[in-house]
């Protein structure tokens, strides 16, 4: 069969069944990167056009984080506690800075929200937390995976974690936190200093899955291509072989012809 394969003439179907393989492994990409998009984009739609509601309503404290949650807008109302900490090495805007993080005791259930209030470029600009009952609103997310880098300086973070933050605030403590975006009161004017809120990040989104079911039959179909090739070299190598038996068969009966002669 090794034979067949390397005539020119399979080798040239080869070469064609080849280009046809990376086109149609390319179109399967394309198909995956729209079946992403998609998602994205539908997931983002739906975000943005749900009214925020009460974090209590939907998840409690110390509960593991429904991945449906991501991006939830939510309110919170209660009281901030003094105790904010910076989350060093964030970026925003091209700049790099800090994450100001502040506890807010919710008074629905006594339990603490970590709340991400905005963005610094220095922990000397932290601006203090409001004063009395307040309601924020922002995005929900999960909390951070635990930072591995080197440790921070005191009064900062490398992340999000709420595994470190339960044993820096007392009491039952939310594992998520809110990209705060609104404040009701709202903040005089000023309060806020050269903090800049942080907007919630898309979240996972997962896969449209009509595209993504292109993109398998493209791949099925680059594989087809392969096979045929396989198939027209094997069908091709099964004739020679019959061809030289019969031949051989030939030769045979011709020197017996002979003998007996």
């Amino acid at each position: 069969m090794l034979r067949t394969a390397l005539r020119p003439r399979n080798l040239a179907l080869l070469a064609v069944a080849v280009l046809v393989v990376v086109a149609f492994v390319q179109l399967g990409r394309w198909q995956l990167g729209v079946a992403e998009d998609e998602a994205l984009r539908e997931s983002l739609e739906k975000a943005r056009s749900q009214q925020p509601v009460a974090v209590e309503r939907v998840l409690r404290p110390h509960s593991d984080f429904p991945g449906e949650l991501s991006i939830r807008p939510v309110s919170a109302t209660g009281e901030f506690g003094p105790d904010q900490v910076v989350v060093a090495n964030r970026r925003l805007d091209g700049r790099s800075g800090y994450w100001v993080v502040a506890p807010l005791r919710v008074t629905a259930t006594g339990a603490t929200l970590p709340v991400l209030r905005g963005f610094v470029t220095s922990p000397a600009e932290l601006p203090p937390v409001p004063t009395g009952t307040v309601t924020v609103t922002g995005g929900l997310a999960p909390p951070e995976s635990p930072y591995a880098g080197a440790a921070p300086p005191e009064g900062q973070l490398g992340s999000v974690d709420t595994s470190v933050l339960v044993g820096r605030w007392s009491g039952d403590l939310y594992n998520a936190f809110v990209f705060q975006q609104e404040e009701t009161p709202a903040a005089a004017p000023g309060s806020l200093g050269s903090m800049q809120r942080v907007p919630t990040p898309s979240g996972e989104t997962g896969f449209k899955w009509r595209n993504a079911a292109y993109a398998l039959q493209w791949w099925a179909f680059a594989l087809f291509a392969l096979y045929m090739w396989w198939r027209i070299v094997r069908d091709e190598g099964r004739e020679d072989a019959a061809s030289e038996r019969a031949a051989a068969e030939e030769v045979g009966a011709s020197g017996d012809n002979g003998a007996c002669e």
